[in-house]
């Protein structure tokens, strides 16, 4: 006993599933991205430097290490 096959009246899609992503997905990570960008740059803004000063000393020494 065979089971009986479905074909399709249309060709599947090349891209497969729909491939355009919102707005938002995109948005999201860079703003994240931008926002810890910026706190890593001056850490003096961020409110939990005055707390931890050998976290503060390490993050400036890096920023050091990279602009030179």
């Amino acid at each position: 006993m065979s089971a009986p096959t479905h074909t399709r009246l249309h060709p599947a899609p090349r891209g497969g599933a729909d491939t355009r992503l919102p707005w938002w997905a995109l948005a999201l990570p860079v703003l994240a991205f931008v926002t810890l960008l910026a706190l890593v740059l001056n850490p003096s803004d961020a409110p939990a430097a005055a707390g931890e000063p050998a976290l503060t000393h390490l993050v400036e020494r890096a920023q050091q290490l990279i602009t030179g």
